[in-house]
Parts: structure tokens; C-alpha cells; sequence
């Protein structure tokens, strides 16, 4: 599999400004962000169901 380096992203960049410009590149920027965010909340958030799970099914421990 080929390395991609910095030169190549500079060409894809240039490429992807050609095409759709630098306010419509700022829109979908925005909305990779967004997806990316998302993304990362969902895969957190699949850990704690089962962290309040486990808490239910402990004993509660007298003082």
C-alpha cells in the first residue's frame, strides 16, 4: 500500500478547492467535524450501559 504524504494531500486539497470552492470546502469541513464528534460520542457512550449494569447488580456495602 502506498504512503500518501504531504504532497499528495496538498494536490487532493487543491483539487477539492477547485471543485467545489472555499465556502462550500468550509460547509463540509463543518460537517466531517460534526460526524467525527458524533462518531466518538457513540463509541464512548457504549461503555457505560454496561458500567450501570454492573453497579445494579452489586451489593451496597454498609458504612
Amino acid at each position: 500500500m502506498p504512503n500518501i504524504g504531504i504532497p499528495e494531500l496538498l494536490i487532493v486539497l487543491v483539487i477539492v478547492l477547485v471543485i467545489f470552492g472555499a465556502s462550500r470546502l468550509t460547509d463540509i469541513m463543518g460537517a466531517l467535524g460534526k460526524g467525527v464528534a458524533e462518531f466518538r460520542k457513540g463509541t464512548s457512550s457504549t461503555d457505560e450501559p454496561v458500567t450501570k449494569e454492573e453497579n445494579k447488580n452489586e451489593t451496597p456495602k454498609s458504612v
